[in-house]
């Protein structure tokens, strides 16, 4: 019967999993498939885990550094409300949608640099305009929740209803014709005959 895990020496930070000389116990697939391929990890033996111990102090500091970064970011995030224009039909669906990547990089235009793309636990896109909670979580004790209001470009009562075809293309509508004059065209021709 074959182990359903295997101990690995990681010689390198992995998300989730631990640090740079960190022996952990990993699935076997996992380890098989993507940390021994990837260089990431080894088979452990003492002079290799001596021989890591300054990058681990290292990377032990680094990891402190950031987490304090962290509770800082998500202590100024308590209140944040965040809004962003999109364009949108006069039903309030958007014209694609508001994704974690936006949220993220709406975050860093005002000043909230530091959060990626898996701290925003966005369940799914936002379709809609309206205004949304949004959870901010860096780690399982480190989380703030946002507001994110989706507002549309122009007023929803001045929009004009656009209509798609089947491959879901825009149909131009034609632009109303000028107004005519006011006189009939014969007129001039009726004019020239009573002179005649």
């Amino acid at each position: 019967m074959s182990r359903r895990t295997i101990e690995l020496l990681l010689l390198e930070n992995v998300e989730s999993l631990g640090i740079i000389g960190d022996v952990v116990k990993v699935r076997t697939g996992y380890a098989r498939n993507f940390l021994l391929p990837m260089g990431m990890a080894e088979p452990p033996s003492q002079d290799r885990i001596d021989e890591l111990q300054a990058e681990r102090t290292a990377a032990l500091a680094k990891v402190a550094e950031q987490r304090s970064a962290r509770e800082e970011l998500i202590a100024r995030m308590e209140e944040v409300e965040l809004t962003l224009i999109r364009s949108c039909n006069d039903r309030g669906g958007l014209y694609g949608s508001v994704t974690q990547r936006d949220i993220a990089d709406a975050l860093a235009q005002v000043g909230y640099e530091g959060v990626d793309i898996r701290s925003v636990r966005l369940p799914t896109s936002i379709r809609r305009i309206g205004s949304y909670e949004v959870p901010i979580q860096f780690d399982v004790d480190l989380r703030a929740d946002i507001t994110v209001v989706v507002e549309p470009d122009q007023p929803l009562e001045e929009r004009e209803e656009m209509e798609f075809d089947d491959e879901g293309e825009l149909i131009e509508k034609p632009e109303p014709a000028p107004a005519e004059p006011a006189q009939p065209e014969a007129a001039p021709a009726a004019e020239a005959a009573a002179e005649g």
